[in-house]
């Protein structure tokens, strides 16, 4: 079943169809709100505001030509912006080794904790405009025109972002390699 189909069902007060609508969608904006937070429990808070706030609101929402999916991000970006507002901090990547699995190595978890250090070094030096693109395509996987939904911007617009948000990220993270 799609999300239209869900979303239908859920706005008429089916609990099924907004615990479907959880499931699909949860983890993806999980990730996009720990790859902005970068600390687990806040994370895991915030993920669980945006889905009360997707219930609160899911009786106004109208399909009108924005998908769901680019809807309920909308919400996560509101929210973010608010906590970045309030706490005008980044927290700092502490927890990663919660995200991975017990099984691996001493090596590969920190060779991981390296990587996604690096990384989140280099995005935070790039615009944040591109960045915000790179996130939501690379790490959360949505399609470009749900980019450009959830960002108001047209899709020409967020492959330019996407293509300049790359080339920062490259240099960025080139650069790193050679100091």
């Amino acid at each position: 079943m799609d999300d239209t189909e869900l979303v239908k069902r859920a706005q008429r007060g089916n609990k099924q169809a907004v615990g479907k609508l959880y499931d699909r969608h949860q983890p993806h904006i999980y990730r996009f709100v720990w790859s902005r937070v970068q600390h687990q429990q806040t994370a895991e808070d915030m993920t669980g505001e945006i889905f009360i706030r997707m219930v609160k609101n899911l009786p106004h929402y109208q399909d009108g030509g924005t998908p769901f999916r680019a809807w309920l991000y909308r919400i996560a970006r509101n929210l973010l912006t608010d906590y970045f507002r309030q706490s005008a901090r980044q927290i700092p990547l502490d927890e990663v080794e919660n995200l991975m699995e017990s099984t691996e190595s001493l090596d590969t978890v920190v060779q991981h904790k390296i990587t996604v250090s690096s990384v989140t070094e280099a995005l935070a030096k790039i615009d944040p405009e591109q960045r915000e693109v790179v996130v939501m395509r690379f790490l959360v996987g949505l399609p470009i025109k749900e980019v450009a939904i959830s960002l108001n911007k047209t899709v020409p617009a967020v492959k330019s972002l996407q293509h300049r948000g790359l080339q920062a990220l490259r240099a960025a993270l080139q650069q790193k390699a050679t100091s």
